[in-house]
């Protein structure tokens, strides 16, 4: 399935990240790529609010991951220091790729050999100066995906 949205503001985009944390499950791994600037860390304070997170969501540039507890757990990554695949492997990534919290990462073209195969995708575009394009892909077995008609 996929969905495409266009926000105006930081506003919009975490009630964006709200809606489409209601179709999250334990498990899911959700890869965002886009620029610098494009709404990531954005997004997923919305994601994390949807999901119960009541912490101060914040970019975890310098630690890579921060772990919130909301619904289920949330692992959220900033993969931008992350120099290769081999380095990501070393903190032992996988681990929560495949366990039973919600992955949420940013730069994840950083770790493309190491994401399952059906996680979800979403690519952040700049239009203009508070335009954002957000594009979502769920590549998840039908029997997991959760996406509803009138969030898509």
């Amino acid at each position: 399935m996929e969905g495409r949205w266009i926000t105006e503001g930081p506003e919009q985009t975490q009630k964006l990240g709200q809606k489409l944390a209601d179709c999250l499950y334990p498990g899911a791994v959700v890869a965002l790529t886009g620029d610098l600037g494009s709404g990531k860390t954005c997004l997923i304070q919305g994601i994390c609010r949807g999901l119960g997170v009541t912490d101060p969501v914040t970019s975890p540039a310098f630690v890579i991951i921060n772990e919130y507890q909301g619904r289920f757990p949330v692992f959220h990554f900033d993969l931008y220091r992350i120099r290769d695949t081999e380095e990501l492997y070393q903190l032992g990534c996988e681990e929560y790729f495949y366990g039973c919290g919600v992955c949420l990462i940013e730069w994840a073209e950083k770790a493309e050999l190491l994401l399952p195969d059906d996680c979800i995708r979403i690519s952040l575009r700049w239009k203009a100066e508070n335009k954002r394009e957000i594009v979502v892909k769920d590549r998840s077995s039908p029997g997991r995906s959760r996406w509803r008609k009138d969030i898509l």
